[in-house]
């Protein structure tokens, strides 16, 4: 069966547009580190990937190879911040350098445990004003569609980021792989 999915490309153009969001209100905020990722392994790297966008189709990386993750990490113009609350991985964001001065959030995300926590804005607003922070950087742009959490778009919109680009294709989807079996996201839905 087809699904229509829609994609939006945002950017932002100056860091004057980045807009602050609050540390998380949760009781583990006094336990709230972002960092970056310094040589990250491809097994953490795709655990990441997977842990948190198993949920939302992401699909595209599953097929690559150890040496595949490798030589994308490898790229200086790679970046991965973590954040961790109680010194365990609850989100992510990934930057790549591009020319002219461009800076892809390539991936953004939470565990599904940090959802819903208020986590979300603060990891987007501290992962975007890193990305300001690299030497050049004249544009911050990242791309989420209508499989991405419901509440993506706007999370980027009240960041600051605008829209450019709105575009409809159709395909067909695999089933959501994980990370975790069917009975554990439908005990968790509940």
């Amino acid at each position: 069966m087809l699904t229509t999915i829609t994609t939006w490309s945002l950017q932002m153009l100056r860091a004057e547009m980045l807009i602050p969001a609050p540390r998380p209100p949760s009781t583990a905020a006094a336990d709230l580190a972002f960092e970056r990722v310094i040589a990250p392994t491809p097994a953490f790297a795709r655990y990441l990937y997977t842990a948190v966008g198993g949920d939302w189709h992401w699909h595209d990386r599953l097929s690559w190879t150890h040496a595949r993750w490798q030589r994308w990490l490898d790229r200086e113009q790679v970046s991965i911040w973590l954040a961790r609350q109680g010194g365990a991985p609850s989100g992510y964001i990934e930057l790549e350098q591009q020319s002219q001065g461009d800076v892809e959030i390539v991936y953004f995300g939470l565990l599904p445990q940090a959802i819903g926590t208020g986590l979300g804005a603060w990891l987007l607003y501290t992962g975007t004003a890193r990305a300001w922070a690299l030497p050049g950087t004249g544009r911050v742009w990242v791309h989420t569609c209508s499989l991405d959490h419901p509440r993506a778009l706007d999370n980027y919109r009240r960041r600051g980021f605008e829209v450019f680009r709105t575009e409809q294709t159709e395909r067909v989807l695999p089933p959501i792989s994980g990370p975790w079996p069917d009975a554990y996201r439908q005990d968790r839905d509940r």
